[in-house]
């Protein structure tokens, strides 16, 4: 999802193969073992196999709304590291607390929702995370917010976090979100070429 929305803003094309997990293409595993998505391999050969990499990278190409604004970047890439490093943890722990009795669900969420206080105050001084635009920020950490949300959609909606909550449901609401979205028959050998964006 972040790779998508990082394609889409800096309008950038890629021939897409849509795989499932559990049952990875050989052509996957081949030009990225660790076998995880996404997976992005360029004209030249080189493999980025992370998807803050492959939205950094489309944005370096092509970057019309200024996502990478000097003035934010260093910023942006902090939260982002805090989210990928600290908040995904306790994410994947409240998404699967049955995998990991070690603590109770709700456990796992308050520990997460140590992250979305910080989001809450951001976004109790701008419309975006950063300020008044987009930044790479709010595309690299909302499709995790919206995971958690996801996680229990009553319990999320009645946490005391109103500013993030409109930011994400503006966000669901984003047309390149919804773009992001659509639904692609997994990849097979002989396939015709799927371009995204579509």
């Amino acid at each position: 999802m972040r790779a998508r929305l990082g394609l889409l803003f800096a309008e950038q094309s890629v021939a897409l193969r849509e795989v499932t997990l559990k049952n990875k293409p050989e052509q996957m595993l081949a030009i990225s073992p660790k076998g995880t998505v996404p997976v992005l391999q360029l004209a030249d050969g080189t493999v980025i196999e992370e998807s803050d990499e492959i939205m950094m990278w489309a944005l370096a190409q092509n970057d019309p709304h200024g996502l990478l604004d000097k003035n934010t970047l260093p910023q942006a890439n902090e939260l982002i590291a805090q989210n990928d490093n600290e908040f995904k943890y306790w994410l994947d722990r409240y998404k699967y607390a049955d995998r990991y009795p070690e603590m109770t669900q709700s456990e796992y969420r308050q520990r997460g929702e140590v992250f979305l206080q910080v989001l809450e105050t951001l976004l109790t001084k701008n419309v975006y995370l950063l300020g008044d635009s987009v930044t790479t920020a709010d595309i690299g950490i909302m499709p995790f917010v919206r995971q958690f949300a996801h996680v229990d959609r009553e319990v999320f909606y009645g946490l005391p976090y109103p500013k993030l909550q409109q930011w994400l449901q503006d966000w669901l609401a984003h047309p390149l979100f919804l773009q992001v979205m659509t639904k692609f028959e997994p990849w097979q050998e002989g396939d015709e070429v799927v371009i995204f964006p579509c």
